[in-house]
């Protein structure tokens, strides 16, 4: 499961239950939260998101979004960024998930001179080769706040050092890139690297919606060579508050990510 931007201290909270609830029947192997956990990085934002990554099915992997740092304390953002981060999240800003199936690497792209553009710099990019290194067949997963490629409809700056880590997550083998940022949900081979698969999230539980699609967040189900992603996103008029609202499957074929038709699931009521 894919979650980002919950957005603690603009959150609607209606939605939290039934996104914890959600998120629970589907009974995940890994949640992972690509950033924004916060939305000024204040201790009590922080302790709300704690309690709320407590209640989640384990594990969890959270990786700090811009909004995890500081704005208005430039003291605290110069000096400590991470401290609140650290102390109510995660002590590793960078944590990985290993199992049978797949390598999930966290990547902080957050910078505390680049606070909205975000930074991704060469030691940070060796080290998720070195993550990567003796995977074998695994899926590899990384997991970023900052998106590495913006389409035409995003006004913001691309971050710092995208190119590279573009280049860079190719060459080391990774096959998917989780993000969030825009809160804009969307899945695409990246067109400067198509045997990278781009996969955005948008906001979990925030107010601050940037499109029609509603607060959502994205299933990763990984079968053989097959990837399927679901978009679920928040309905009103549903009693658990969330919907699948779009659904894709996608297959690697020697450099590239190629979508293919979805195979349509047909319930015992329709039989």
């Amino acid at each position: 499961m894919h979650l980002s931007d919950l957005h603690f201290g603009r959150v609607d909270p209606a939605l939290e239950t039934p996104l914890l609830d959600t998120v629970a029947s589907l009974a995940p192997d890994l949640v992972v939260v690509s950033g924004d956990l916060t939305q000024r990085a204040r201790r009590g934002q922080f302790a709300a998101a704690r309690r709320f990554l407590d209640r989640l099915p384990g594990p969890v992997l959270c990786v700090p979004g811009n909004h995890d740092v500081p704005l208005e304390n430039l003291l605290l953002r110069f000096l400590n960024p991470f401290g609140r981060y650290r102390r109510f999240i995660n002590p590793d800003l960078e944590p990985v998930h290993s199992d049978d199936r797949m390598v999930v690497v966290g990547v902080n792209t957050v910078n505390r001179f680049a606070w909205q553009r975000g930074r991704i710099g060469r030691r940070r990019l060796a080290r998720i080769a070195e993550r990567f290194s003796g995977s074998g067949s695994k899926l590899r997963v990384g997991v970023l706040h900052h998106p590495l490629e913006h389409g035409p409809e995003t006004a913001k700056r691309l971050t710092r050092g995208a190119g590279k880590a573009l280049r860079a997550m190719s060459d080391c083998g990774a096959d998917v890139v989780l993000s969030g940022h825009l809160h804009i949900a969307s899945v695409q081979p990246f067109r400067s690297a198509p045997d990278l698969l781009f996969v955005q999230a948008g906001t979990g539980l925030s107010t601050r919606l940037r499109d029609r699609q509603g607060n959502a967040f994205n299933q990763l189900d990984y079968t053989g060579d097959r990837l399927r992603v679901l978009r679920w996103t928040s309905d009103p008029e549903q009693e658990r508050g969330f919907t699948v609202a779009g659904e894709s499957e996608w297959i690697r074929r020697e450099t590239a990510w190629t979508q293919v038709p979805v195979k349509k699931t047909v319930d015992k009521a329709e039989r």
